[in-house]
C-alpha cells in the first residue's frame, strides 16, 4: 500500500522506520460505511488502534524539550526543491516542509490519522472518498490550506510524475465537493486500499506556485527550482549552499504543533543536511564531528573502523536497532528489456554462478543473510508449499509455472564447499547451452557466436569490490562482466532511462501491500522510465496476482495473494537476491535522548528524539 521509497543508491537514509502489524488491542473499527460516516483515521483490514481524540502517540514523549540542532548527511548532491517533476535531484528531507492529508504512525503498519485533513468518508463499495480538511491548517505565509490546493496538487503531481500517476491510476478525478471537502472518484469498486492512498497525497500551495517569484518571474511547477519553497509542515527550508548543504528551521508558528499526531514530535530547532561526494569523505566527516548520526551500510567498516578516539571515550555510541515488520528485497536486478535476460534459463544460470557465501565471508564478515523473499523479514513472505487460498490463486496458472513451485518454497543456491560451486557451475552451463549459448575455450558465446558480456552499473564505489568478485564468478564460465561507476547524476539518469544491464537496488514493502505493486512489477509500469519496475517485468501471472492482492476482501486473502505473488516472482528468477542484516547499524554522537521504548517500526530519530543539553555538555567537555 504505502510507497516506501528505497534510494537507488543504498547509502544515507534517515531511519524513520516502518510499522509492525499488531493484531490485538484495537478499539475502533473502520468499516466501509454508507458514505455518511466520517472517520478520524484510515486503515485496511484491521480496526484502528487509537480512538478519536487520543492525546498523543504512545511512542512520543509529550514532555520532550524543544531545542538544539540535528546534523545529518547525504551522499550525492541536489539541484531542486521542487518535488513534483521527476527530473533533477530533489533536496533531502522535503517531507519536513510539505505535509500529507493524514499522518502515518510508526507503530502500526499503514495506519494513518488526520493531519492536514481531519476526516475521511467512503461508501461500502469504495467507489469514492471524501476528505475533510482541518480548518486550522495553514501555509507558512498564514494562508489557509484549501480544497483547491488539494485538487491542484493531485492534478499536477499525477501530470508530472510517472510514479504518482501510476500510484493514483484508479483515481479518475479530484474535485471540491463542499465546504472544506474534496471528493476523489475511482474507476473501480471494491478496492479497499484507495481510501488510504488518497490520504497519502502530498499537498502543495497552489497560490504560491501560480504566482510570480520575488524577481517578478512566473513560477513553474514543471521545472526544477532552488527557490526556498513555501510549505505547511513543522519546518521551513531556511538556507542552503547549492549542492552542498541544506538547513531546515522549526516553524515557530506551525499550525499543527498541538495535533495529537505531532505532540512530542519535531523537537529539534534546526536540522542540517550536509552532502558528500563519496563514502570515504562522509565517514571521515562523521569521525570529525561534522554531523551527528551515521547509518552504516558496510559490514567491514562497522567491524573494523569504529575505533577512533571519540568512540573509545564514549562520545560516539553504536546501536543495532531491530528492523521489525517491514519487508524488503534488494539484489542484482537484470534488465529484461535486454534480449539476453528474457530467457529464464540465463537468469537462473547467473544466479547459480553468483557466490553469495564467498562475498559474505570475504567482504561482509559473515554478518549478512541472503534475501529469500520479496517480503523478507515479514510474515508475508512465502514459505512451505502453497495451500488453501494461495493454492487456489496459483492453480489457474499451473501450466505457466514451474512444477517445483507447487512442491515447496524457493531456495537460493548455497555454496557450502567447492563441490557445491562445481555442481552449480555444471548446472549453469547446461542451462546456458539449452538457451543456445556455447562455451568455446574460456569464452562463452551467444546464439550469434558473439562473446557474452554485459555491464554492472554500480551505484557506489564501495560496491566495486563486490563487482570484482562477481566478475570472477561469472568469468569461470567465460562470461565477461564489465564494471562502471558513474557519478551520482549520471547513475540516476541512466536508471531512469533504463540504460543498464544490471543494477543493485530493491524495493521496501509495507505490511499491507497494494497498488504500489503495480509500479514494482506490473506490465504497464515496465514501459514507464521513472517507475520502479527496474527489471521490466511483463508477466500476465504477476498481473493477475497483483489484482487479487489489491482486491483482497480481508487480511487472510491479502496474505495469501501476497505469498502467491512472492512465490512467482522468486521462481521467475527476476533478481539475483542480495543480502541484509535486518538490523539498522546506527552510530551517533551522544548528544540526544529518546523515548523508551522506541517505536516498534524503527528508530524514529527525526520524529521523536530530542537534543539533550546535559549529554551535549558532557561530550563538549571531552573534546
Amino acid at each position: 500500500m504505502t510507497m516506501i521509497r528505497l534510494p537507488l543508491r543504498l547509502g544515507f537514509a534517515v531511519a524513520l522506520g516502518f510499522g509492525l502489524m499488531q493484531l490485538t488491542a484495537f478499539t475502533t473499527k473502520v468499516d466501509a460505511s454508507d458514505g455518511t460516516s466520517w472517520h478520524h483515521g484510515s486503515t485496511l483490514h484491521e480496526p484502528l488502534r487509537y480512538e478519536k481524540g487520543f492525546s498523543h502517540l504512545p511512542y512520543a514523549n509529550p514532555e520532550a524539550p524543544k531545542g538544539g540542532v540535528a546534523r545529518l548527511s547525504a551522499r550525492g548532491t541536489f539541484d531542486t526543491f521542487n518535488p513534483a517533476p521527476p527530473k533533477g535531484s530533489a533536496g533531502g528531507l522535503l517531507g519536513l516542509v510539505y505535509e500529507t492529508l493524514f499522518h502515518r504512525t510508526l507503530d502500526v503498519p499503514d495506519e494513518e490519522y488526520g493531519l492536514l485533513a481531519d476526516g475521511i468518508q467512503f461508501p461500502k463499495d469504495f467507489a469514492w472518498v471524501k476528505v475533510h480538511l482541518n480548518p486550522d491548517a495553514r501555509w507558512h505565509d498564514g494562508m489557509p490550506v484549501t480544497p483547491e490546493d488539494v485538487v491542484w496538487s493531485f492534478e499536477k503531481l499525477t501530470e508530472l510524475s510517472p510514479q504518482q500517476k501510476n500510484y493514483y491510476r484508479h483515481v479518475t478525478k479530484a474535485e471540491v465537493s463542499g465546504d472544506g471537502e474534496i471528493l476523489f472518484t475511482f474507476d473501480e469498486t471494491g478496492n479497499r486500499e484507495l481510501p488510504t492512498i488518497v490520504t497519502q497525497l502530498m499537498v502543495l500551495p497552489k497560490h504560491w506556485w501560480t504566482a510570480n517569484d520575488p524577481d517578478g518571474n512566473p513560477r513553474d511547477i514543471a521545472k526544477a527550482s532552488l527557490e526556498l519553497p513555501l510549505g505547511s509542515g513543522p519546518y521551513r527550508l531556511d538556507s542552503y549552499v547549492a549542492g552542498r548543504n541544506i538547513t531546515y528551521k522549526r516553524s515557530e508558528n506551525y499550525w499543527g504543533a498541538n495535533l495529537n499526531v505531532n505532540v512530542g514530535h519535531n523537537n529539534f530547532d534546526k536540522i542540517k543536511l550536509e552532502y558528500f561526494r563519496d563514502d570515504t569523505a562522509l565517514f571521515e566527516a562523521f569521525k570529525s564531528d561534522v554531523f551527528d548520526v551515521r547509518y552504516e551500510n558496510t559490514a567491514k567498516t562497522w567491524a573494523t573502523q569504529y575505533d577512533f578516539p571519540a568512540m573509545k571515550d564514549g562520545r560516539v555510541i553504536k546501536h543495532l536497532i531491530d528492523q521489525k515488520g517491514s519487508g524488503l528485497m534488494v539484489g542484482f536486478i537484470l534488465n529484461l528489456r535486454k534480449p539476453m535476460f528474457q530467457d529464464i534459463r540465463i537468469r537462473k544460470g547467473l544466479n547459480l554462478l553468483y557466490d553469495f557465501e564467498d562475498l559474505n565471508e570475504a567482504l561482509f564478515y559473515n554478518s549478512y543473510v541472503r534475501y529469500s523473499s520479496y517480503f523478507h523479514g515479514s510474515d508475508l513472505a512465502s514459505r512451505g508449499k502453497p495451500e488453501d487460498i494461495e493454492l487456489a490463486l496459483l492453480e489457474p496458472h499451473r501450466e505457466d509455472l514451474p512444477a517445483a513451485l507447487f512442491e515447496g518454497p524457493y531456495i537460493n543456491p548455497i555454496n557450502k564447499n567447492r563441490k557445491d560451486i562445481r555442481n552449480h557451475q555444471k548446472q549453469a552451463l547446461k542451462l546456458f547451452v539449452d538457451a543456445g549459448w556455447k562455451l568455446q575455450g574460456n569464452q562463452m558465446l551467444d546464439q550469434n557466436g558473439k562473446p557474452v558480456e554485459f555491464e554492472y552499473l554500480i551505484s557506489s564505489p564501495s560496491f566495486e569490490r563486490i563487482g570484482i568478485r562477481l566478475q570472477k564468478s561469472f568469468g569461470l564460465l567465460g562470461i565477461k562482466l564489465k564494471l562502471y561507476t558513474p557519478d551520482s547524476s549520471q547513475y540516476t539518469n541512466r536508471v531512469r532511462n533504463r540504460d543498464y544491464d544490471m543494477i543493485y537496488t530493491g524495493w521496501g514493502q509495507s505490511l499491507s501491500p497494494g497498488n504500489e505493486q503495480l509500479e514494482y512489477w506490473g506490465t504497464e509500469s515496465a514501459e514507464q522510465n521513472a517507475s520502479r519496475n527496474y527489471a521490466g517485468i511483463k508477466d500476465p501471472v504477476v498481473d493477475d496476482l497483483i489484482d487479487k492482492l489489491i482486491f483482497a476482501k480481508d487480511r487472510e486473502a491479502l496474505e495469501a495473494a501476497t505469498s502467491a505473488l512472492d512465490r512467482v516472482l522468486l521462481w521467475r528468477q527476476y533478481v539475483l537476491p542480495g543480502w541484509g542484516l535486518f538490523k539498522t547499524r546506527m552510530a551517533r554522537w551522544d548528544r540526544f535522548s529518546h523515548p523508551e521504548p522506541l517505536p516498534e517500526g524503527g528508530a524514529g530519530y527525526l520524529s521523536v528524539w530530542w537534543y539533550d543539553k546535559d549529554k551535549a555538555a558532557a561530550v563538549a567537555a571531552k573534546q
